[in-house]
């Protein structure tokens, strides 16, 4: 964002509500605009000002275009915020009800937060994501009773979802519950229940925050709630997808590092997809922004694009290929690779992988001791989710837990 951006709207960002965002937007977007004619408009009128005859009628033309222009722009700018100020103050008069929201306006809220959650959490605005764990899209406080009144049927073993950027909870639901294949999320979240006596709990959080945060806000949330979960000795199980898995791996390697004890009681990590060596498509994304600051004219298009929260930018080259953990463990890591070829041996499959992730860069690793991976084709990224075949390659990862252990 430009100084004078800052200066003209960096304080809404400091405000509350969708209204001030759209407004910030708003008043960013025209910014923007007025920068690129600006620039447009000096090339043309450079041309005419070296032409003899019409130098100085051109300085003319060019003094009474800068003026109108001007006013055009202060008109949209003061004018679009004016507007939506008024809807903000109409919005903090007509506050939401007491239940969540439903799955769309949740699923807006979250791809917000993937896209500038890191400028919501800095600017301390309503509109960021605190890390939690959600039941019906409300926070479960971590408390004993809390817990047990939410999870009446906690059992010793719990199952961690943790979803992808730009997502929540509710992607485990995608689908339609009515088919006969059933949803995939709903589906493991019923077997991991009955066929492993497994709670299945459902995190939410600013998926825009830096790779690391995430890891480290993680890894203190599942400390306080296995230290406060109503059965003692509980057992744990992760699934991440996406940067979930990231995420789900750098908590445990976090952890361990700061001599947490819940890895200790984590049987099993699986990472759906995960970009462990990054996303060629965000290394386009930052080729892209770095070509359109080459010229005047693009510059501020430029200018927009990077500012998309650090989360995204740290899908470029990924966290690396995951290492044996820092200590003794008895963690199990299952990986999933995916690629929209059906033969997966093929030399184009590494190519196009899952459509944003590349299969060595899902399926990339450095532990030693019990891992696993597994390959899918004609698959893509967000398919996943649901796929009956990424269904049953979980059901075979599970199935060798067992009973959890009695205390």
């Amino acid at each position: 964002m430009s100084d004078d951006g800052r200066k003209a709207f960096g304080p809404l960002l400091r405000r509350t509500g969708y209204s001030h965002v759209a407004k910030a937007a708003v008043q960013e977007t025209t910014l923007c605009i007025k920068e690129m004619h600006a620039a447009i408009a000096d090339q043309s009128f450079d041309v005419l000002r070296r032409i003899p005859l019409l130098s100085w009628p051109a300085q003319i033309v060019q003094a009474a275009h800068e003026a109108i222009s001007a006013g055009v722009y202060a008109a949209i700018f003061h004018g679009s915020g004016a507007l939506l100020d008024v809807a903000a103050i109409l919005e903090r008069q007509h506050p939401s009800p007491d239940k969540p929201p439903g799955r769309f306006a949740s699923g807006l809220h979250s791809a917000l937060n993937g896209a500038f959650g890191d400028h919501l959490a800095a600017s301390n605005n309503r509109l960021a994501i605190n890390m939690a764990i959600r039941v019906n899209g409300k926070v479960v406080p971590l408390d004993t009773d809390a817990l047990r009144s939410a999870f009446p049927g906690a059992g010793r073993r719990l199952c961690v979802f943790v979803h992808g950027l730009g997502c929540d909870e509710h992607c485990w639901e995608w689908g339609d519950p009515s088919e006969a294949a059933a949803t995939y999320a709903s589906h493991i979240g019923c077997q991991v229940q009955t066929e492993w006596a497994c709670t299945p709990l459902y995190l939410r959080y600013n998926s825009g925050l830096p790779i690391a945060e995430n890891c480290a806000q993680l890894a203190v949330l599942l400390d306080n709630l296995l230290a406060v979960w109503p059965q003692p000795a509980s057992e744990l199980l992760i699934i991440g997808h996406s940067m979930g898995g990231l995420i789900a791996l750098g908590a445990c390697d976090q952890a361990m590092a700061l001599g947490m004890s819940w890895p200790q009681s984590t049987r099993m990590v699986i990472c759906l997809g995960s970009p462990h060596l990054g996303s060629p498509l965000e290394r386009l994304g930052q080729l892209a922004t770095v070509g359109l600051k080459l010229t005047t004219i693009t510059r501020p298009l430029g200018n927009i694009a990077a500012k998309r929260s650090q989360g995204i930018k740290d899908l470029r080259r990924g966290p690396g290929a995951p290492r044996t953990l820092s200590k003794p463990h008895t963690i199990a890591f299952r990986f999933l690779g995916a690629s929209l070829t059906e033969d997966v041996e093929h030399p184009i499959s590494e190519f196009l992988g899952d459509g944003l992730v590349p299969l060595s860069s899902a399926i990339a690793h450095e532990i030693t001791g019990d891992v696993q991976c597994a390959r899918l084709g004609k698959l893509g990224h967000l398919r996943m989710l649901n796929d009956t075949r990424v269904h049953r390659q979980i059901r075979e990862w599970l199935g060798v837990l067992g009973a959890p252990a009695e205390c």
